[in-house]
């Protein structure tokens, strides 16, 4: 069955008032701040109103272990909230805001897919309300009074060498990923080397994620350390006087988006937090409002439940003081037999023909994989349920393989069509999940906040990645050194690392053992909340592929967007 593209399945719904899904959540209109008849702004005021309302139980959507083209965790999280309806259930998503780099570069959209998929599809993937803009320009701001301090005299001793704020946009750009700036005359500014990442990269988009109210966010900003001193003393924002400024740049963008799925069912959107280096999540502001508008509050965690769903249980939930009832592992035949190592994936390329071969025998050899990142969800005491997004290139018996291999770890597996036959398609994955909620939580944090930075990285690096055993380079260590003197130490950690694997090292395919993670240095986001580990190479600015998406986007004769998928 070839469905039609996903702009025009997206099209092809009128959605409801937007001020009709609010009430449906509880919602009153006052609370609402529209942006045209689609999309609402949701007013924090929200959190204190809904407050005598009960819990949703709280899902988790994660992965297994992706091939580079993803595996469908957002069309799964999405099938999942129609489906409730299905079975006479309500809930609520709260989902990321896609950022604009990977739309005109790989993705060419993040909005689901399919009869999955969250709408108006072009608002979402193209601006939506602004917030990336607010969050490029807060950060921008930062890194300006940065360089205006230095032309002024430097008062506060910044090392030129030490300054660690760089600048962002959310375009994928290569070319800005080192740069020099200042150059030109004296009244140019001091002349010196710095970057662009990309904006979902900026601290500012993690710590907007992970604040709870407006003064909880001025806190935030102001502990931002963009350098140190020449005698290793921390420097931030409130030193240089950004952060009240800042704050007020993000003051709309503080609020969540509600927008709506292909049946209506409501989803806020909000923060995008890139998924290498940060949590990887959406909001906890818009966790604290969804989690009081409906029976299920089902949100998702970015790649792999080693990387975004380790994030969500131990930094996130720590924020955010909810508890999650049950996760969703997201499984696909392709991924599975990428696993086993007999195919060579290379990204920005197209999958090998030869992986849509009827093959149970490579789903059995990389279900390692699957097999550890359900005991990573296990280890916080979550049960999780497996949803095997199904492709059309897939056959029955390979379905068979997961299901097995499920259910021989006491874990329910089912086949989700949500793609082609919407909501409908995820309704045995709904009663699975609502039956894993039904279950005694038994969520635990996998360290405490008082081990020391060292002791937290080496629990998440043997008992999630499998490692032996954690080395660091000399300068690493001493960061770390330098951070526990700092008063840095109580953080969480965000270890950044590829996706591609759960080890640090991405041509290790499966579920690897007994290697090695290679700390090679520590940055800290002290405004956000986190420290975070860096292992191997890792881009802060992706570039653009030979073929991008942006070369097929457009108008049509209509005027009308055409080449978002």
């Amino acid at each position: 069955m070839t469905l039609p593209p996903d702009l025009d399945i997206a099209r092809s719904v009128t959605p409801k008032p937007v001020r009709d899904i609010a009430a449906g959540m509880g919602l009153d209109a006052d609370l609402l701040r529209p942006y045209g008849d689609d999309v609402a702004k949701i007013d924090l005021a929200a959190i204190d109103r809904l407050a005598d309302r009960p819990k949703a139980k709280y899902v988790v959507v994660t992965a297994i272990t992706p091939t580079p083209l993803g595996e469908g965790k957002t069309t799964t999280a999405v099938g999942l909230g129609q489906a409730m309806a299905h079975i006479g259930k309500q809930a609520t998503l709260s989902l990321r805001q896609p950022s604009m780099g990977p739309t005109f570069g790989i993705k060419g959209g993040a909005a689901g897919g399919g009869y999955s998929q969250v709408i108006p599809m072009e608002l979402l993937n193209l601006h939506l309300t602004g917030d990336f803009h607010a969050v490029t320009a807060a950060h921008n701001l930062l890194a300006a009074m940065v360089d205006n301090h230095l032309h002024h005299g430097n008062e506060l001793d910044l090392a030129i060498d030490d300054i660690t704020w760089r600048r962002v946009l959310d375009v994928n750009d290569r070319a800005l990923r080192n740069i020099v700036v200042g150059l030109g005359g004296k009244i140019d500014g001091v002349p010196r080397q710095t970057g662009f990442d990309i904006t979902a990269a900026s601290e500012v988009m993690a710590l907007l994620a992970l604040t709870t109210s407006a003064a909880d966010l001025r806190e935030r900003l102001g502990r931002i350390v963009v350098g140190y001193t020449r005698s290793g003393e921390p420097v931030t924002a409130d030193q240089l006087q950004a952060a009240g400024s800042m704050a007020v740049i993000l003051r709309d963008a503080l609020s969540p988006n509600l927008l709506q799925t292909l049946e209506h069912t409501p989803v806020i959107v909000h923060t995008g937090p890139f998924g290498n280096i940060a949590t990887g999540n959406s909001s906890v502001i818009g966790d604290l409002i969804g989690i009081r508008t409906g029976e299920y509050l089902i949100t998702e965690a970015g790649f792999g439940a080693d990387m975004g769903a380790e994030r969500f249980f131990n930094i996130k939930c720590r924020t955010s003081g909810l508890v999650p009832d049950a996760a969703v592992v997201v499984a696909t035949i392709r991924a599975l037999k990428a696993h086993s190592g007999n195919y060579r994936i290379v990204a920005g390329k197209p999958l090998p023909d030869d992986l849509f071969a009827e093959r149970p025998d490579d789903v059995e050899a990389g279900a390692a994989n699957l097999r550890k990142q359900i005991e990573n969800v296990q280890a916080h005491g979550i049960t999780p349920v497996v949803a095997i997004n199904a492709f059309p290139t897939d056959h029955p018996s390979e379905h068979e393989v997961v299901r097995r291999i499920a259910e021989s770890m006491g874990v329910r597996a089912e086949v989700c069509t949500n793609v082609v036959d919407g909501g409908a398609g995820a309704k045995a994955l709904a009663g699975a999940v609502v039956e894993a909620c039904d279950e005694p939580s038994e969520f635990r944090f996998l360290y405490d906040t008082a081990d020391s930075l060292k002791t937290k990285i080496e629990k998440v690096a043997t008992r999630i990645y499998g490692a032996e055993r954690v080395e660091y380079t000399g300068p690493a260590s001493r960061q770390i050194a330098s951070y526990e003197a700092n008063g840095f130490g109580d953080l969480p950690v965000c270890i950044a690392k590829t996706h591609l694997s759960i080890s640090g090292d991405p041509s290790l395919k499966g579920a690897p053992t007994g290697h090695t993670l290679q700390v090679r240095e520590v940055r800290a986001s002290v405004g956000a909340g986190f420290v975070y580990p860096i292992c191997g190479t890792m881009s802060t600015m992706p570039g653009l592929s030979k073929q991008p998406a942006a070369t097929r986007i457009g108008f049509d004769d209509d005027g009308r967007i055409v080449g978002l998928s």
